[in-house]
């Protein structure tokens, strides 16, 4: 019986973790946020909720939010984030639709975390729950530049710099290398947002956990909207071709590189020299021998 209890309980907790991977870049040019769509309870219970949420003001404001963690939690935090409001002192409270900076308004989605985790978070612990949820949300308040910002379980953040310009949440260490590799503040948005693909087609196809389909947008600095969103399923052709090649050049790549030469063979690159920092690793060759 203690087994069927526990098997429950693990139903109950995995039914409501969103295993997923989203990224948002910010670059000079504007801002690129990607998401995944899985939700998983177990290997074979597999549903689709969508990660982003667009809130746009045409002409006044832009935004852009991704959520990972706890589904329950996530959902309630956008319905939550509608309509929560933070003092102001004298003037009017403020709102993600009223705030006159981007700062403000990641305080606002801080704000509508910590309500949550006081209207749920005892409840949640009671089961054995954890209160997981974390947060990208980026975008442009007119008289102002774009931001990003990571915000976390207790509703506090981060933002993002020139010297890091992207964020990701869930499952991002597939995807992490690509990013690190290519993304500048001056990389053009189409080659952010196909280094964003490629990243995602990295996480797609060493985890389980992240699936389609994907939402894609990509907003251009000043603009205060967006028309280049896109979801992009199976059938995509420019993702299946972006899978394919990646693939291919991968490996067309790996094959180019030299093998390593462990005899005394002649290399361009020789592999057997030796470390002028570190001793050869020692081998244990009798019980009485110690290393140190």
């Amino acid at each position: 019986m203690s087994s069927l209890f526990g098997l429950i309980g693990y139903w109950v907790n995995s039914e409501f973790t969103t295993m997923t991977y989203c990224v948002g870049i910010r670059l000079n040019a504007g801002l690129v946020f990607l998401s995944d769509s899985r939700t998983n309870a177990g290997l074979d219970y597999v549903s689709t909720f969508r990660k982003m949420m667009i809130y746009e003001k045409p002409d006044d404001r832009f935004m852009v939010m991704l959520s990972a963690g706890n589904l329950s939690i996530s959902q309630a935090v956008r319905e939550v984030l509608q309509i929560e409001k933070i003092d102001n002192g004298a003037d009017d409270p403020i709102t993600i639709w009223n705030a006159t900076s981007m700062f403000d308004a990641a305080r606002v989605l801080g704000s509508a975390v910590r309500r949550v985790h006081a209207q749920d978070g005892p409840a949640l612990s009671a089961s054995g729950v954890d209160f997981n949820a974390s947060m990208i949300f980026g975008g442009q308040i007119k008289g102002e530049a774009m931001r990003l910002f990571m915000v976390y379980s207790a509703g506090n953040f981060i933002e993002a710099t020139r010297e890091t310009c992207f964020f990701q949440v869930g499952e991002s260490k597939y995807g992490k290398p690509i990013l690190d590799r290519v993304l500048t503040p001056q990389t053009q948005l189409d080659q952010a947002a196909k280094c964003a693909l490629v990243s995602m087609d990295s996480s797609l196809n060493s985890n389980l956990s992240v699936g389609m389909p994907l939402d894609l947008v990509v907003y251009r600095e000043g603009t205060f909207t967006s028309d280049q969103h896109v979801c992009i399923d199976e059938q995509n052709p420019y993702f299946r071709m972006i899978h394919e090649t990646w693939g291919q050049r991968l490996r067309e790549v790996f094959e180019a590189i030299e093998d390593p030469v462990w005899n005394d063979g002649v290399a361009e690159h020789p592999l057997m020299v030796q470390s002028t920092r570190s001793e050869r690793l020692r081998k244990i060759t009798h019980p009485g021998e110690r290393v140190i």
